[in-house]
C-alpha cells in the first residue's frame, strides 16, 4: 500500500462520479419506516399509520424525509476507484450525515443522483472525506433532496505538503452540524425501545455492512455482538421529532443533521431529548438508556412552527 504522503488530494477533490439511478417502490416506502421503528410501539399510532399503510383512504402513504439517506448509500465504495487512493475499508467510519429536503418525496420513484467530493480534511492519522450528492425525480428532473456525507478513514491522514494541515471544503451546509447541546430542560423527551432484531430489519432497505448482522465479524471489529446502522437511528430520532414537536408532519422537516458519536446494540433503549430553538430549528441528542451514553446529536431545521409552539 502507497505511503499515506504519496497520495495526490487534487486527484480526490477532481474525481468523477458516475451517475445513479435507484428505483423503488411504496413497499420499500414501508419496509423503510418500519426499520426505523415506526408503529412498533402501537400499530394503532394515527401518527405514524400513514408511512406504511393507506390511512383514511389516503392515495399513498407518506415518506419519512430520513428515507432520502438511502440514496447516498453505496457512495463509499467509489472512493476505492480514485486512482492513487489506497485505505483500509474496515478502519472507514461514518462521521456525520447532513440532508435537505427539497420537496415531500414521493412513496415510488426512480431517482438519479449525482455526487461529488465536497470536503478534503489531513487529520494526521486519520483522512476526513466529505460526499456531496444531489438526488433528482428523474421524470421530472426536479431535485428532491441533497445528502452530505462524512467518512473518517483511519490510517490515511499526514499526506499535506506544508505545515499547515490540508483542508478542503465546497458549498459547505448552513447551518451548524455539530451543535452545543443546552443545559436546561428539553421541550421534548421520547424514549423508544429498538428490537434485537432491529438490524436485520433495517438492513433490508440496503445496507447489507456484515458488521450489522454477522456475529463474527462484529467481534473482530470490537464489538461483543453486531451494531446498529447508525442511520437506523438516525431515522428513530427524526421520527421521534416528527411526533413530538411537528404534530406528526413529515412535510415540516427542511434539513437533518446527524453526528454519530457512539454504536447502538440492536434492542437497547434510545432516549431522544429536544430542544426547540426560536430560529425554527430543533437540536436534539440521542442516549442509549442501558448504558447512559450519548450515542446521536444534530439539528433538525423546520419549515414552519404551529403558533401553539
Amino acid at each position: 500500500m502507497d505511503s499515506p504522503s504519496q497520495f495526490d488530494p487534487n486527484l480526490i477533490i477532481s474525481h468523477k462520479f458516475p451517475e445513479t439511478t435507484v428505483t423503488y417502490t411504496e413497499r420499500d416506502s414501508a419496509l423503510y419506516a418500519l426499520g426505523v421503528g415506526a408503529c412498533a410501539k402501537d400499530a394503532l399510532d394515527e401518527n405514524e399509520l400513514k408511512y406504511v399503510y393507506h390511512q383514511n383512504g389516503q392515495k399513498y402513504i407518506q415518506v419519512l424525509p430520513t428515507f432520502a439517506a438511502l440514496f447516498s448509500l453505496d457512495l463509499t465504495s467509489e472512493l476505492t476507484r480514485i486512482r492513487g487512493f489506497q485505505f483500509d475499508p474496515r478502519l472507514l467510519l461514518h462521521g456525520q450525515q447532513y440532508i435537505e429536503i427539497y420537496k415531500p418525496l414521493p412513496s415510488a420513484g426512480t431517482i438519479l443522483s449525482k455526487a461529488c467530493v465536497s470536503g478534503l480534511h489531513d487529520k494526521g492519522k486519520a483522512t476526513i472525506v466529505e460526499i456531496e450528492i444531489v438526488s433528482y425525480d428523474k421524470m421530472t428532473n426536479e431535485p428532491l433532496c441533497m445528502n452530505r456525507m462524512s467518512v473518517y478513514l483511519r490510517g490515511t491522514g499526514g499526506f499535506s505538503k506544508s505545515s499547515t494541515p490540508y483542508s478542503y471544503s465546497k458549498n459547505p451546509p448552513n447551518q451548524n452540524i455539530t451543535p452545543k447541546i443546552p443545559q436546561t430542560q428539553p421541550f421534548a423527551v421520547h424514549e423508544e425501545c429498538t428490537h434485537p432484531a432491529q438490524a436485520l430489519l433495517y438492513r433490508l432497505s440496503g445496507d447489507y455492512n456484515p458488521l450489522h448482522s454477522d456475529p463474527t465479524i462484529a467481534e473482530v471489529a470490537g464489538f461483543s455482538r453486531p451494531i446498529l446502522h447508525g442511520l437506523c437511528s438516525l431515522g428513530f430520532a427524526v421520527r421521534s421529532i416528527i411526533k413530538c414537536v411537528c404534530k406528526g408532519d413529515p412535510n415540516m422537516v427542511r434539513s437533518i443533521s446527524g453526528r454519530f458519536l457512539l454504536h447502538v446494540y440492536p434492542g437497547e433503549t434510545l432516549i431522544t431529548e429536544m430542544w426547540l430553538q426560536n430560529s425554527g430549528v430543533v437540536i436534539y441528542q440521542v442516549k442509549v438508556k442501558e448504558r447512559g451514553k450519548a450515542v446521536l446529536s444534530g439539528i433538525v431545521g423546520l419549515n414552519q412552527i404551529e403558533p401553539s409552539l
